[in-house]
């Protein structure tokens, strides 16, 4: 196994006995990057030469015994919607095509404090609207196990970074899928934290948990180190709590022989595949000898979808009206329409969504009094090609919107409780398929343990174990992800600086 393919947890330990520097590992990383980022484009924005002083300075303190924190050295992906300081945050749209931060996200310097190199933004769609990871300031990002099919989105480029083994820890956000999906279709995991656990200060609507920031990785045991170094409160998010700095430390052991296992194919109706019914219902069996009891859970929670459309539309109003006014040629398609449905929508329409979602909660609430988790799909189709803008047809049913595919992840977003998604083997295509898990409302240190059992159990066979990509047999995409960049990003007044755009411009 390749350096790059080494969890973020095997890197960090062969740090502490000083069999790898910081430098060595950086330098592994930024081969393998110029090697197959051109394939998939999953990166967007790079600083090479600050990462490799960087590394430098970590090696330094490695082998003086005094390393700076828990992630000393450990090179890192921010998604392309969150500011890193020094770094292009472009959200993939042209009128912030040459936004240079000048700070960081709170996450961002959380990991940053921790010791982290922040070597690279991810690709994300436009504004992070949607399922597919395309935007015209980057690109397309390609899935590592077929460049020519979607790595999902929001938070593609994480998701296929991490899958492509460029980089050992990404970071993601989740309004309806936006973490869970990409993670499910590039077979990573990808956790939906509840609304106090990571500080969001930048929500735009600061009172509305729709909207939460979490972490990718390849492992359980690496996200929850992750997790560790990025929760925590900040008062400009009204909805963070200050919680023990090793609270995620210390995860509760657990024998999936005690578990009380809900699961639904559908969450309530769902349009899926039939091949991805089969192939969940299929993991079901296998999964149900190992735990206490394993059986169909109720998740016709109310008229989600409704509620979702009209709160997903109040946050596109919040953020993008005003400057769909003033200068609506800076926009696609897709946020003009968001923004045009939550203006047709009214007040007592976001009054309804409002007590819907609450009435969703408390019924999700009393369903989980019965279970300790609940597993579901997390996408109910294999990638398609990123060339299509969505799944328009599931199972026979026409998409009346374009992020209706994404049904099985934002139903549990209203549901209030944390998320999961970890690789469980391959779809009847080949691909990776994703296994969600819910947990009850602020479990999050229960759903964390019972994935980490969960993905004890599926490592033990071929069937489940987390897929791996092998990029360097995969043919290059049919169409180059490239192709359809229509206003590249800028920096310095419109000049490219080679040092810190990705090698994928």
């Amino acid at each position: 196994m390749s350096l790059t393919a080494w969890s973020a947890c095997d890197v960090l330990a062969a740090f502490r006995t000083k069999t790898l520097t910081p430098t060595e590992y950086l330098a592994c990383c930024l081969a393998r990057i110029v090697l197959v980022n051109p394939k998939i484009n999953a990166l967007a924005a790079t600083d090479f030469g600050t990462a490799r002083a960087e590394a430098q300075e970590a090696t330094a303190r490695w082998q003086a015994g005094q390393p700076k924190g828990p992630l000393d050295g450990l090179p890192i992906g921010v998604k392309d919607l969150q500011d890193a300081k020094g770094l292009l945050t472009t959200h993939g749209s042209i009128r912030a095509r040459g936004n240079l931060s000048t700070t960081d996200l709170p996450m961002v310097a959380r990991l940053r404090d921790a010791g982290a190199i922040v070597l690279a933004k991810t690709n994300v769609p436009e504004l992070g609207a949607g399922g597919n990871s395309r935007n015209p300031v980057w690109g397309a990002t390609g899935n590592p196990f077929d460049p020519n099919l979607i790595a999902g989105g929001s938070s593609g480029g994480s998701a296929a970074a991490l899958a492509a083994d460029m980089l050992p820890l990404c970071t993601g956000s989740d309004t309806g899928g936006s973490l869970r999906i990409p993670a499910a279709l590039c077979g990573v995991v990808g956790y939906r934290p509840s609304v106090d656990v990571i500080a969001h200060p930048t929500r735009p609507l600061g009172w509305s948990g729709l909207s939460v920031l979490g972490p990718m990785a390849r492992t359980m045991d690496d996200l929850i180190l992750m997790l560790s170094v990025c929760q925590g409160h900040d008062a400009d998010d009204p909805l963070s709590c200050a919680a023990p700095p090793d609270r995620f430390a210390t995860l509760a052991a657990v024998d999936l022989k005690d578990l009380r296992v809900g699961y639904s194919p559908d969450f309530g109706g769902a349009a899926v595949d039939p091949g991805i019914r089969q192939t969940f219902l299929s993991r079901i069996d296998l999964i149900a000898p190992h735990v206490r009891e394993c059986r169909p859970a109720d998740l016709a929670l109310g008229d989600m979808d409704r509620c979702f459309d009209i709160l997903r539309a109040e946050s596109f109003v919040a953020a993008f009206a005003e400057a769909l006014q003033t200068a609506p040629e800076s926009l696609g398609p897709h946020i003009a329409g968001n923004v045009a449905l939550g203006q047709t929508m009214t007040l007592s329409d976001r009054a309804w969504a409002h007590l819907e979602q609450t009435r969703i909660l408390r019924k999700f609430n009393t369903v989980m009094q019965e279970f300790d988790v609940i597993l579901l799909p997390t996408s109910p189709v294999s990638p398609f090609p990123w060339s299509q803008p969505y799944a328009h047809v599931i199972d026979g049913q026409t998409s009346d919107i374009y992020y209706r595919w994404l049904a099985l992840a934002y139903r549990g977003s209203l549901a209030g409780g944390p998320a999961i998604t970890l690789p469980c083997g391959r779809d009847p295509h080949g691909m990776p398929f994703g296994m969600q898990m819910l947990g009850a409302v602020r479990g999050d240190d229960a759903l964390l343990a019972n994935a980490r059992a969960f993905e004890t159990l599926f490592a033990q066979s071929e069937t489940t174990a987390r897929p791996r990509a092998d990029l360097e047999a995969t043919p290059s995409p049919r169409i180059d992800p490239r192709s359809i960049v229509t206003h590249p990003p800028i920096l310095n007044g419109g000049t490219l600086d080679t040092n810190q755009i990705s090698t994928a411009v």
